[in-house]
């Protein structure tokens, strides 16, 4: 585990994580649905 002063380091570093992986998991769908729909 991080000890105190590193605790907040890695809430940011964890808290940036979640957020591109929210952003690439939209951006594969997105992608996804867009090949889906040139091939249908």
């Amino acid at each position: 585990m991080a000890s105190g002063n590193d605790m907040k380091a890695a809430n940011d570093t964890y808290s940036g994580f979640l957020t591109l992986l929210k952003i690439g998991t939209i951006a594969a769908v997105c992608a996804t649905a867009f090949v889906v729909f040139l091939i249908a």
